[in-house]
């Protein structure tokens, strides 16, 4: 999404931890048959780690769209497509119901067939498939891992970066699976993919000026959800030429205002997100399969 109204943040993202995280996946690596990559439905391109792929380069590839039931059901289904026609399995997942979590093992299982063959020809039919579960902090890589155990066999949190170490669950499926920490970009060349990881929590939003993100985020909604964003605020989309200017027509809406009747823009924006966050804008996905992100 490309308009001459958005406003330029400057993002660096890359805590110490994560550079622990991407050695630890890549001295694990060779251990797995498959791996796994958890995404954020809404955020299909931003939640995805170019890293992984590199890293995980010759592995039979599924991935998990999680959070769908906060995403945007045409768009998810958009999504779905385009990551099948790049070669990988695909799984629609809102793990903290346990959605099409039930779904998980019948995919590992169809996708290393072969290898499941190669084990019985060789007199191994009982040995266990193992899978790496890969995903950017904060995605529910540990919430879906629970659910497919049946049991706390993970960390869940909704705070980014709890998981620190890798472990191993096994389930009685015959299938092993690795949880690893979450790794993030190791820069973000494209400032609105920091924006939507911290739109979206996977990143802290006080490493940004959180006027400029929520005026960005308001763009995004503009041009996307217009009718959602009108209809929460009750304000005019189309005479807005920026999100500053969307963000203080919100803010005097809701009587957010600070000394000689000036629109309380950090309060917006802190709401604008919050009420985001709560659902209360609707099942919205922020991205569309092939759009060109900002440089």
């Amino acid at each position: 999404m490309s308009d001459s109204s958005y406003e330029k943040l400057n993002i660096q993202w890359y805590p110490g931890h994560m550079t622990k995280a991407r050695r630890m996946i890549e001295e694990n690596i060779s251990l797995v048959d498959a791996v796994c990559e958890v995404l954020d439905a809404r955020i299909p391109y931003a939640s995805a780690n170019p890293d992984i792929r590199r890293l995980s380069e010759g592995k039979p590839h599924l991935v998990v769209m999680n959070r769908c039931d906060l995403a945007d059901p045409s768009a998810t289904a958009l999504w779905h497509s385009d990551l099948e026609e790049s070669g990988v399995a695909v799984l629609e997942t809102d793990a903290r119901s346990g959605k099409g979590v039930s779904a998980f093992i019948p995919a590992v299982r169809r996708l290393l067939a072969d290898r499941l063959k190669a084990y019985e020809e060789k007199g191994q039919a009982g040995r266990a498939l193992r899978i790496m579960i890969l995903g950017i902090p904060n995605v529910g890589k540990s919430t879906l891992i629970n659910k497919i155990a049946g049991r706390k066999a993970a960390l869940a949190s909704d705070k980014p970066g709890v998981t620190r170490g890798k472990q191993w669950i096994t389930l009685s499926e015959g299938i092993d699976l690795l949880d690893t920490p979450g790794i993030l970009w190791p820069k973000f060349d494209s400032q609105e993919v920091g924006e939507l990881l911290a739109v979206t929590n996977a990143i802290k939003t006080d490493v940004f000026d959180v006027e400029t993100l929520a005026a960005n985020f308001m763009i995004r909604l503009r041009d996307f959800y217009p009718a959602a964003l009108a209809e929460r605020y009750k304000i005019d989309t189309s005479l807005s030429s920026n999100g500053y200017e969307l963000l203080e027509s919100a803010a005097l809406r809701r009587g957010f205002l600070i000394s000689r009747g000036e629109a309380d823009l950090t309060r917006m924006a802190n709401t604008l997100l919050k009420e985001y966050h709560e659902g209360k804008l609707g099942r919205l996905t922020l991205e569309r399969p092939g759009e060109k992100t900002e440089e």
